[in-house]
């Protein structure tokens, strides 16, 4: 049997989180370990690893995290100023292997990102 990554946990409602917007591919919810003073994470609710692993099936989904993520700055405040991040595997900074975007915002971003 594979483990449930947390992402799966919390779409399932094993693990409590800030739910910030859900439908039925797609869900939103505040980072439990934020690096802003506003750090949201969006992810599909099809359990795929990481960017590197998603296909043309894919599509719709890829381009809704970054619609989804837009809405969710938006709504917080931030509609003209906020980061948006996916990272890939392990020496990218991948924790939780469940695909992801993340939006920050709130400070000032430095390029090239740490």
């Amino acid at each position: 049997m594979v483990e449930l990554t947390l992402f799966q946990k919390i779409i399932l409602r094993e693990v409590p989180a800030e739910i910030l917007y859900e439908d039925t591919d797609v869900i939103s919810f505040k980072d439990i370990n934020p690096q802003a003073p506003f750090h949201a994470l969006v992810c599909p609710k099809e359990p795929i690893k990481m960017l590197s692993e998603a296909s043309s099936e894919h599509q719709n989904v890829l381009g809704n995290l970054l619609l989804i993520g837009s809405q969710v700055a938006k709504r917080a405040g931030f509609e003209k100023s906020f980061r948006a991040v996916i990272n890939n595997g392990d020496s990218a900074g991948q924790t939780v292997f469940h695909l992801h975007l993340h939006i920050l915002a709130g400070r000032s971003f430095t390029w090239p990102p740490g």
